[in-house]
């Protein structure tokens, strides 16, 4: 084409056809709107810009690690919406920045969870329940498989819970808590020594009490007495204390983090910092930076939509829990779980009890509603086509709490079936009832008579009879899925979010001011 005949010269040198389109629009602008609309890009592309970066900052940021080492998890569940259990590990590593507190044979292999707690978020997030697991805890540990390695390691009983992630990660230490409460964790999160120091400095220190003066010379930690604002190695040393709180246990030990946590709590809902994008920005930061998470929490739209889940939670719900226990019957220095009380919690747990009040009516899901109730009937059901008296009923007791198949043989007994028996049997999560040829009628009658559903009949040829066999989510009362929560001991909860409360010093601790 000749020089100056294409359509731009012909639009540049005609001036009855006026500017270049493809110019006109911006140069016909006033000055002002030229100038907001350069503002206006620059700022979106900024704010894209800064976005993006955050984003890939905080991802970066972001260990993850698999969520089971064996027993896998069955069970999916909406982060959004949907109940979600997350096991919250603080793990003794000595590496990196945790250098200074011991070397790394004081840590071999994925080093020892030095703190355990279940968070178990409701559905309609209304509730929030943390139970500690004390690190003394005996417990029988399953087979786990290192999913680094491939390395499978056996199970082992009388284990202290706190050695479960050593051998083969973390999804060990939660296939120990799935088997021990007979729930399904859904994610996991693990953070070191550093994030404590992290996140304290983040929110401007956490205010903490104390009966007295106290100084302990393994942890460092030294308080007056009365309250106090704890921040960087403070606040440390103050969670990792095994001597300075009630006699020295690890007991005493739990209730200080609770106490932490919770002021901690009440610290970020009284900033406003989970509304707040710079102050969760920085707090995001400082955290990912020290935390390990299994794959479903390893995104920042993932941990972000469960911290928007937590923002509106009455502190008053969010109900601080140990695992009840005693001495332990093998060695007077560790402790095993107390029955029938641990037996009681977990059942309460798995039916998705409100721990702060037991005898509250289970609230519906979002989008559903009560069941209606059935309209009264005169309707006088036939009698049975048996003799109740005549049946053979047996009572397996696998619900882990001694002496419970009595209650229920009484329960059968008054109901006609007089012949009942009971023995005892190995623990298991969920009752059936079993019930052998020519038996059908009978086990229907005897789980309607328990509040057992039906979907929990099971034939069973080789059963002479009828056999209930109670797992603990059966743990008190004589009629299915109620009673848990009303048999659970009064001081189950050692406080809420919204309790301020003041450790008890150990004697042996104490200094002068």
């Amino acid at each position: 084409m000749p020089a100056g005949t294409g359509p731009v010269s012909r639009h540049a040198h005609d001036s009855a056809l006026g500017t270049a389109r493809h110019l006109g629009p911006f140069r016909g602008m006033p000055v002002w709107l030229k100038i907001v609309t350069g503002v206006l890009s620059l700022a979106i592309i900024g704010g894209l810009a800064f976005a993006g970066f955050w984003y890939l900052r905080l991802q970066n940021n972001i260990s993850k690690a698999p969520l089971n080492a064996g027993g896998g998890n069955s069970e999916t569940v909406s982060d959004a919406t949907g109940r979600m259990q997350i096991l919250i590990l603080g793990s003794d590593t000595r590496d990196g920045k945790n250098a200074e507190y011991g070397t790394a044979d004081d840590s071999k292999g994925y080093g020892k969870s030095d703190v355990m707690m279940l968070m178990d978020i409701s559905e309609d997030n209304k509730r929030v329940s943390v139970i500690s697991f004390p690190r003394d805890l005996l417990v029988d540990i399953p087979q786990c498989k290192d999913e680094k390695t491939g390395q499978e390691y056996p199970a082992r009983s009388g284990i202290m819970i706190n050695e479960a992630m050593a051998e083969a990660g973390i999804g060990c230490a939660v296939d120990t808590v799935n088997r021990i409460t007979g729930l399904e964790v859904d994610h996991f999160m693990m953070a070191d020594f550093n994030a404590v120091k992290e996140l304290s400095n983040a929110v401007g220190g956490v205010e903490v009490c104390i009966s007295d003066a106290v100084y302990d010379p393994d942890s460092r930690l030294r308080l007056p007495a009365g309250t106090s604002m704890v921040q960087g190695e403070q606040a440390l040393a103050f969670l990792r204390t095994r001597h300075a709180f009630a006699d020295g246990g690890d007991l005493g030990r739990i209730k200080a983090q609770q106490g932490f946590l919770s002021s901690l709590t009440r610290k970020i809902k009284d900033d406003g910092t989970l509304s707040d994008p710079g102050k969760m920005l920085k707090i995001a930061d400082v955290v990912t930076q020290n935390l390990t998470v299994d794959e479903g929490l390893a995104s920042v739209p993932t941990l972000l939509t469960i911290g928007n889940r937590l923002k509106d939670i009455d502190i008053s719900k969010v109900a601080f829990v140990a695992v009840p226990t005693t001495p332990a019957d093998v060695d007077p220095n560790r402790l095993q779980i107390a029955e029938p009380a641990g037996s009681q919690l977990f059942a309460a747990l798995r039916q998705d009890v409100d721990l702060t009040d037991p005898t509250a009516p289970a609230t519906p899901a979002p989008g559903e509603t009560a069941p209606p109730s059935p309209a009264p009937t005169e309707t006088v059901p036939a009698p049975p086509a048996y003799d109740k008296a005549l049946q053979p009923v047996t009572v397996a007791n696998g619900s882990g709490v001694p002496g419970r198949a009595q209650e229920i043989v009484q329960a059968l007994v008054s109901g006609g079936f007089t012949q009942a028996a009971q023995f005892e049997s190995t623990a298991v999560e969920q009752s059936v009832v079993y019930y052998g040829s020519d038996f059908a009628d009978v086990a229907a009658d005897v789980a309607a008579l328990l509040g057992i559903p039906a979907g929990q009949l099971v034939p069973a040829p080789g059963v002479s009879g009828v056999q209930v066999y109670l797992g603990t989510d059966f743990a008190s009362g004589t009629t299915y899925g109620t009673g848990a929560g009303a048999a659970l001991p009064e001081d189950i909860v050692n406080q809420t979010a919204g309790d301020a409360t003041c450790q008890q010093a150990n004697p042996y601790l104490i200094v002068q001011e």
